[in-house]
């Protein structure tokens, strides 16, 4: 019997995720000149129209229009006759500062209250629970399907900025459903991949070319075989793409964000949220928490989870599940999560490098699986190590 597991991505040109770039290049840009600012930012966007809303509490100076143009020219909408043009679009910012009320449990922990040290300072931003997962799927201790798909459309993205094929337009979407024998991959049912392009193109040209430049050279040859599907531009023509052919809205593709459904979802969204907000921090903090795990052999597949309450430092519940993969039961797989690692906001925070403007990369193509984050290092294994 066939046990197949499917996950999507999108491209930079989404609607959705051209919102959550001007959400984290605001937020950048904040950091970039005061690392403790207090951070909401959110967008949406619709036909030639960018609203930018939400609450900030800095010190800094920016240009929050210019910011929100910038990103939308370089993601790639420069063509005002597509509906939506980084020139031409009306940009209307509504910024507010945090609410005193959540700012006094973020500004004071109960701990600290109480006398803590100096990792109780901050509070958590909001009540909550985090998942952080991570397998031996992939080099990157991440689950297949969502790999392939982030891999794809970022390589659709590349196609296109490449002027390899100039009839791309920025928006397109992109899933991978991968075939298991037990938790093994085994080959590769179906791919689907849609994607924005102007009128000078038939779709039969499309969908050669597409196969041609962008699946081709992604997909594991040693798991593709004559069954397997491709769906391109199954539509037809997709020429009305964007913020002009659907709205977009920050934080509306959190399971893209993370592990392509493989774990649950806390409910937070990461994009625009400075590192106080324990719906960003603290879920970077569960994938490095489960990486290390994997990587160190403690276990092949982990899931974790984390909730707080606002204005505690610490989290009320600390949960693992190994899925039967470990020697050690998931009660004392928690046992080593809590003494080996700080899960107090301030303390994952310094731990992660939080406070600088690394965000914007982070908002295209998957918050996890990219060596270059700080929550991707396998920095505990020899710690963990001393538990098998």
């Amino acid at each position: 019997m066939k046990k197949l597991f499917t996950s999507e991505s999108v491209c930079s040109g989404h609607p959705d995720k051209v919102c959550d770039q001007i959400s984290d290049a605001v937020l950048d840009a904040i950091l970039a000149q005061d690392p403790i600012a207090r951070v909401a930012c959110e967008v949406c966007a619709n036909t030639d129209f960018i609203l930018i809303m939400g609450e900030v509490t800095t010190s800094s100076d920016i240009d929050v229009e210019k910011i929100a143009r910038d990103k939308v020219k370089e993601i790639g909408y420069t063509d005002k006759s597509t509906g939506f043009s980084f020139d031409t679009a009306t940009v209307l910012v509504r910024l507010g500062k945090q609410s005193a009320d959540i700012a006094m449990g973020v500004d004071a922990s109960m701990e600290s209250k109480a006398g803590g040290d100096v990792a109780d300072e901050i509070g958590a931003g909001d009540q909550g629970i985090m998942f952080g997962y991570a397998c031996r799927e992939t080099d990157e201790l991440m689950p297949l399907p969502i790999m392939l798909s982030h891999k794809m459309c970022a390589k659709l993205e590349e196609v296109r900025k490449q002027g390899v094929l100039k009839y791309l337009r920025p928006d397109g979407k992109g899933q991978v459903t991968v075939e298991y024998d037990g938790k093994k991959p085994i080959r590769i049912e179906t791919v689907v991949l849609s994607t924005q392009h102007d009128a000078t193109v038939t779709t039969e040209q499309l969908r050669e070319d597409i196969k041609k430049y962008v699946i081709d050279p992604i997909m594991p040859t040693e798991l593709i075989d004559n069954d397997t599907k491709y769906f391109i531009n199954p539509t037809g023509r997709f020429e009305i793409g964007g913020p002009a052919g659907d709205s977009g809205l920050t934080g509306r593709k959190i399971v893209v964000d993370t592990y392509g459904g493989r774990c649950p979802h806390g409910g937070g969204a990461f994009s625009g949220k400075d590192p106080t907000k324990v719906d960003r921090s603290a879920t970077y903090m569960a994938r490095y928490i489960c990486k290390n795990l994997v990587a160190s052999g403690l276990c092949d597949e982990v899931q974790v989870q984390l909730a707080y309450a606002i204005g505690v430092a610490k989290p009320v519940s600390v949960m693992v599940d190994s899925y039967g993969t470990s020697k050690l039961s998931n009660e004392q797989l928690a046992d080593i999560v809590v003494k080996e690692f700080d899960l107090r906001p301030y303390a994952i925070i310094e731990k992660l490098s939080l406070r600088k403007p690394i965000y914007a990369k982070t908002a295209s193509y998957g918050h996890f699986g990219n060596p270059d984050f700080s929550w991707e290092k396998t920095d505990m294994v020899n710690d963990l190590k001393k538990y098998l």
